[in-house]
């Protein structure tokens, strides 16, 4: 047993919690999952018990702690190969791309949230989100173009594409496309990161949720023309 307790909330929601998930699923590293559903205003919040900042996701590790998932990923970098591409110019280029969709790309967060469980038609779509959608477009061809795919950073899914894994989600439940062209490479990454095993795996999972959380319905609801309800678990 590798000693790993990774704490995540929602799978519905929570996008922070499904990059260092499907990136330890999919190396096949060895963990225990507790999942911990986000709480209601109101309700008791244990996350603070769990995590120094009160949020997932959260690895344990002994009696380490790392809260961030981008913390998580270079720890776990740290004592596993194949978490960052072996060549240098690929881990230089996938930890600057990791980075960027950690630091960036507020209008896709804020308008955007993610619900894996359902299909939304936006009231509008900004030009920021435009020109984000724009950049996520050039920055994936350019890494599946420079290094050869099928993943961002060449033949192997690294950290990368567990950073950008939650955009797939969000692509998919709000139609959007990056590029119209046939066999664009962005749309086909997308795609193939949504039909990896592992990301099926935490689609069903969200699917069955029990649980609403409702300042993340209200997000959904504050953008939505309309709203598919996938979901099998009771509202």
């Amino acid at each position: 047993m590798s000693g790993y307790t990774l704490y995540i909330a929602n799978r519905n929601y929570s996008s922070w919690s499904l990059r260092p998930w499907v990136l330890m699923r999919t190396l096949g590293l060895d963990f225990e999952e507790r999942l911990i559903p986000f709480a209601n205003a109101g309700e008791p919040n244990p996350l603070p018990a769990i995590s120094p900042t009160g949020r997932v996701p959260c690895l344990h590790h002994g009696e380490l702690r790392v809260w961030d998932s981008l913390a998580i990923v270079e720890y776990l970098a740290e004592r596993h190969p194949g978490v960052w591409p072996t060549d240098p110019t690929a881990r230089t280029w996938a930890r600057c791309a990791a980075a960027e969709m950690h630091s960036g790309f507020g209008t896709l967060r804020s308008v955007c949230s993610m619900t894996c469980g359902q299909r939304v038609v936006l009231r509008e779509r900004p030009a920021a989100l435009e020109t984000e959608l724009q950049r996520l477009r050039s920055l994936w061809t350019e890494g599946l173009t420079r290094f050869g795919g099928p993943f961002l950073a060449g033949a192997t899914f690294t950290a990368v594409d567990a950073f950008f894994a939650p955009v797939a989600f969000r692509l998919q439940t709000y139609g959007l496309r990056l590029d119209t062209a046939p066999d664009a490479p962005a749309d086909a990454y997308t795609a193939r990161l949504l039909a990896l095993p592992a990301m099926r795996d935490w689609y069903e999972a969200a699917l069955r949720e029990p649980w609403r959380e409702a300042s993340h319905e209200e997000d959904i609801v504050r953008v939505a023309a309309s709203i598919t309800e996938l979901r099998h678990g009771p509202p």
